[in-house]
C-alpha cells in the first residue's frame, strides 16, 4: 500500500474574527497547490484514493488535482494519527491513499510509520510525502518513495 501525505498550501493567516476551518489559500498557496498537483497526477494512479480535511485551505489543495475526493472529520486539524491511519484503512488498502491535511497531524504520522524517535516531522506548507508499506519476508515495513516540495517543481 502506498500513502501519501500532502500537506495544505500556504494558506491565509487568521484574524481574530475568523474560524480557522475558513482560512483560504493565498495567491501564493494557489500556485504551490497546481505545482503540487500537476506533478501528482502524473505520478499517482488513477485509482487513488483521496481523503481531504474539512478546512477551506486543504479542500482548495485538493481541489487543484480535478479528481474526486472524500471530507473527513478525522483529518480535521485536531485529528489523531489513530483516526487518520483509521479512515485509510492503514496498512491493508489495496490501492494507494492520498491524505490532504494539517500539521502536526500529517507530521506525527509520518514519524509514526517510519518508527522515528521523534514524534513529528515538520512538512514545508504544500510538500509531499510519499510512503510504502511492504513486507519482507513476513516482516512490514514502511519505506520513503519520495519527498517533494512545490519549490522544486
Amino acid at each position: 500500500m502506498d500513502i501519501i501525505f500532502w500537506r495544505h498550501a500556504e494558506a491565509k493567516e487568521l484574524t481574530d474574527d475568523g474560524l480557522d476551518l475558513d482560512r483560504p489559500l493565498t495567491s501564493k498557496g494557489e500556485k504551490q497547490a497546481a505545482r503540487m498537483a500537476a506533478w501528482l497526477n502524473r505520478q499517482m494512479p488513477e485509482a487513488t484514493r483521496i481523503w481531504v480535511s474539512p478546512a477551506l485551505r486543504t479542500v482548495q489543495t485538493a481541489i487543484a488535482l480535478d479528481r474526486k475526493y472524500k471530507i473527513r472529520e478525522e483529518l480535521s486539524p485536531n485529528g489523531t494519527t489513530d483516526e487518520l491511519l483509521k479512515v485509510i484503512h492503514w496498512p491493508s488498502l489495496k490501492s494507494t491513499a492520498l491524505v490532504v491535511g494539517h500539521q502536526p497531524l500529517i507530521g506525527q504520522t509520518i514519524a509514526q510509520l517510519l518508527g522515528l524517535p521523534t514524534q513529528e516531522i515538520n512538512l514545508k506548507k504544500g510538500a509531499v510525502w510519499w510512503l510504502r508499506y511492504r513486507e519482507r519476508a513476513g516482516v512490514g515495513e514502511t519505506v520513503v518513495v519520495t519527498v517533494q516540495t512545490p519549490e522544486l517543481l
